[in-house]
């Protein structure tokens, strides 16, 4: 088997070590989504109760969204086999993660471990909260369809 020069998932373990000076970039056709949180993903937010744009990109391992909860609101619980970063870009609030309350606001940072049971509530009856997540779904979709969601 020779030395792939464009991205091949039929890769062996054989070639890690190799390099070489012709690699070529196969690019996609679409590496940009403009004004992500104009492109509200319809049955993925009614399904979750709150507001969420969905960056469909093609990324074979890490997928973003943002999320939107409107004053005094929040989503529904839910748990997935994905890791989920979230970044509070904006409002305040708290998450219930397995049961265990986390306050937060705009700068903070969370992590919801695989299969965890979690809720996000906004707190403030007059501002609407957004969170950037980032998480590891396209990684878990590439290999073998693992990306497992359910709603309570």
């Amino acid at each position: 088997m020779g030395m792939k020069t464009e991205f091949d998932s039929r890769a062996t373990s054989a070639e890690f070590g190799k390099t070489t000076d012709d690699v070529k970039v196969k690019m996609p056709e679409k590496v940009i989504i403009c004004q992500l949180e104009k492109q509200i993903n319809s049955s993925y937010s009614e399904e979750r109760q709150c507001s969420v744009s969905i960056a469909d990109l093609p990324s074979y391992t890490v997928g973003v969204d943002i999320t939107l909860l409107r004053p005094s609101s929040n989503d529904r619980k839910h748990r997935h086999y994905y890791e989920a970063l979230i970044f509070i870009l904006e409002g305040s609030g708290y998450s219930i993660i397995e049961g265990e309350k986390v306050e937060w606001e705009a700068g903070d940072a969370l992590y919801i471990p695989p299969w965890s049971w979690h809720q996000h509530f906004n707190t403030d009856p007059d501002k609407e909260a957004r969170y950037l997540s980032g998480t590891n779904a396209p990684l878990l979709q590439s290999v073998g369809e693992i990306d497992c969601r359910e709603e309570a």
